[in-house]
């Protein structure tokens, strides 16, 4: 088994660039047990699992789960780095002792978008990406589209806030909306208070639908808001400020499945 001890270790260094982000790499990194442990249930196995060697070898219960995990991989995937290597590489606060590089999958677009679906218009925050998806999966929704100028939906943050939303979703990057627009079959809904904007609890919310969300300080681009078929608001108190475009994208898929959950996986 393959041991890194330097920074200067070409797959540390390949790490570090990965662990920086980037909407166009085909690799990404996933950190943590839980998150490892999903990707190999629904994927298989990684490219290259790194583990802590200390805690590989601890005879805590509380390293139990880390070497549980090592045990299920192949031996030609596995290579560890000492302790104080893997902490500066992790990208939370405690570092849990194993990262997977992963080759993401990179849908094609589909020439009939006719199921249920969320689309993103340049949610900059990887915490509000990473939620949304994570919302979307719960709600039984299994598709999201997501525009140019959305943070990168398979960078550490984004991964780490979805809690494996991404292992049971399929997830388009860089799509036009506009001409997605031209492939869906279903209606549109956008999430915005314009003057045809109805009560999320007054609309006519078909079963299959796309729910459209938009950027946190602008809202949707005009030209997609033009073309949704029908507008829908959260009624809130007076003198407050709009809904956290995550948390609103919340309220709105649940009340979706409240009406239609029984036929949602």
């Amino acid at each position: 088994m393959l041991h890194i001890s330097s920074r200067h270790n070409t797959l540390f260094k390949h790490l570090r660039r990965l662990l920086q982000g980037g909407a166009q790499q085909a690799q990404a990194v996933l950190e943590g047990v839980h998150l490892c442990q999903d990707w190999l249930r629904h994927r298989g196995q990684p490219l290259q699992a790194v583990f802590d060697r200390q805690r590989l070898e601890s005879d805590r219960a509380s390293d139990a789960e880390l070497q549980a995990l090592a045990g299920r991989l192949h031996a030609e995937h596995v290579v560890t780095m000492d302790s104080a290597l893997l902490k500066a590489l992790s990208v939370v606060a405690h570092a849990q002792g194993v990262l997977f590089v992963v080759e993401h999958p990179t849908p094609a677009l589909p020439s009939r978008i006719n199921h249920a679906c969320v689309w993103l218009d340049r949610i900059q925050d990887p915490g509000n990406v990473g939620t949304m998806l994570r919302t979307a999966a719960a709600a039984g929704i299994q598709h999201a589209y997501l525009s140019p100028h959305c943070a990168a939906a398979w960078s550490p943050r984004v991964l780490r806030s979805a809690q494996g939303a991404h292992f049971v979703m399929t997830i388009y990057e860089h799509v036009d909306l506009a001409d997605a627009r031209r492939r869906t079959h279903i209606p549109l809904l956008a999430t915005a208070l314009d003057a045809r904007s109805v009560s999320l609890y007054e609309a006519a919310l078909p079963p299959e639908c796309a729910w459209l969300f938009g950027n946190e300080g602008q809202g949707i681009a005009p030209e997609l808001l033009a073309v949704a078929d029908q507008s829908i608001h959260i009624p809130q108190a007076p003198g407050v400020e709009s809904l956290n475009v995550a948390v609103a994208a919340g309220v709105c898929l649940f009340e979706h499945r409240r009406r239609h959950g029984a036929g949602r996986s």
